[in-house]
């Protein structure tokens, strides 16, 4: 199977697609075939049997149940002398062209003796009951007719006619074996065949599927350590290294995003800003080190407090933070800010530089309205820089939020008051 694992992924399909579509083909005109040879016997089954039982059935119904009823009614005066010319008459056509209709047919070398003399029978009766017809045209009376003479020529005729549908009856059930012993043998060359095609496109279609499931399991493989090497390049495009959040690059593309979101479908939208209270002094008393260890404190206790798929968290740089929250109205804003504040807090790290309290803390600032065409995203982050301003101001470890984002009035912290 060489040739098979040689194949690029697209001919394997192609190959065993032409192998399906062969095998049917070849199904289909050997169906084709031997259903024609089926229709020709069930033709001559048929057509060749049980039609000409029905022409033969209608000759003896003319005899027995029109021509000698007939007779047998003029005899007792049931019918008058017109309607008896006519159902001879009548009787006599039918027989002749339901006889002409028979003799049409396909007949066998070994009929032919028999049907000439069940021909000339018919004619001598027909002729029989003509003469009858002339001799009540000519004034005979029925009445006078011998019953038991007519008789012996319909008992003679029904005689010669119902053996010749015995006859048709065997060559019937004859050609009926024919046709059973014929279709029997198709249904097992076809099976047969049947049977070949499939093992054979079984075969083939297992060293294909084989070979694409080997190419298959290779590629998600390559798949899979294509999407963890864009995952991390992702992450690190978008994730600060040190704490692990979202970085300013993310910020401003999920900012713009979030902003347009909720302007649509006029929903509360949420910024807040935070940062450590006195954090220079902690670097200066503590060293960098464990000054980046805090900053991962604090990241952590914002992992912890915020984990909805809609609440996004930031290191805008430094010290600072930033939360963009969805749907999120003032009450549950003012609930999160009070929250963050405490567990902060109740990481009990020790900070001997501040003038706020012996443990770190952080102060934030939070801005909330409902998202319309008329709010400005620049005055939503001014409105949460006041608010974190005002709570420095109001001595730190705290938090202030207003849903005024209307105006907005930038201030700047000294950086040795921070």
């Amino acid at each position: 199977m060489n040739f098979i694992e040689a194949l690029k992924l697209k001919s394997k399909l192609l190959f065993i697609f032409i192998i399906v579509t062969i095998g049917l083909v070849i199904i289909g005109v050997m169906g084709a075939i031997n259903l024609n040879s089926m229709k020709k016997n069930l033709d001559s089954l048929y057509f060749g049997s049980l039609v000409p039982v029905i022409e033969l059935n209608k000759i003896l119904q003319s005899y027995r149940g029109n021509l000698a009823n007939t007779l047998y009614k003029a005899k007792n005066s049931e019918i008058t002398p017109d309607e008896v010319k006519l159902q001879i008459k009548f009787s006599v056509k039918t027989i002749e062209k339901e006889w002409k209709n028979y003799e049409y047919h396909f007949k066998r070398y070994e009929e032919f003796p028999y049907v000439e003399y069940t021909a000339a029978e018919i004619k001598t009766t027909n002729e029989y009951f003509l003469n009858i017809l002339k001799g009540i045209e000519d004034g005979y009376n029925v009445k006078d007719l011998s019953m038991s003479n007519v008789e012996k020529k319909i008992t003679h005729i029904y005689s010669v006619v119902s053996k010749l549908i015995d006859y048709e009856i065997d060559i019937a059930q004859y050609e009926r074996k024919n046709f059973l012993n014929l279709y029997n043998s198709i249904l097992l060359k076809v099976g047969a065949v049947l049977i070949i095609v499939i093992f054979g496109v079984m075969i083939i279609s297992y060293y294909v599927f084989k070979s694409i499931k080997n190419d298959q399991t290779t590629l998600e493989i390559t798949t899979k350590k294509l999407k963890i090497a864009n995952k991390k390049l992702e992450n690190a495009s978008y994730t600060d290294s040190l704490t692990g959040l979202y970085n300013r690059r993310y910020f401003n593309l999920v900012y713009d995003r979030e902003i347009r979101r909720a302007k649509r479908t006029h929903s509360y939208i949420t910024f807040i800003m935070l940062d450590i209270d006195y954090f220079k002094q902690y670097n200066d008393t503590y060293g960098h080190l464990e000054g980046d260890k805090a900053l991962k404190s604090v990241a952590k206790v914002l992992k912890d407090a915020l984990n909805r798929p809609s609440d996004f968290i930031f290191r805008l740089g430094g010290e600072e933070f930033g939360i963009l929250l969805s749907e999120t109205s003032e009450s549950d804003s003012v609930m999160i800010a009070g929250n963050i504040c405490d567990l902060v807090r109740e990481s009990k790290i020790e900070h001997k530089g501040s003038k706020a309290n012996k443990f770190l803390t952080i102060s934030i600032g939070v801005a909330c309205c409902i998202a319309d065409e008329a709010l400005d995203e620049e005055v939503l982050i001014s409105r949460a820089d006041e608010m974190l301003y005002s709570a420095k101001e109001s001595g730190r470890d705290r938090y202030d939020i207003t849903t005024n984002v209307s105006t907005a009035t930038p201030q700047i912290v000294e950086e040795e008051s921070a």
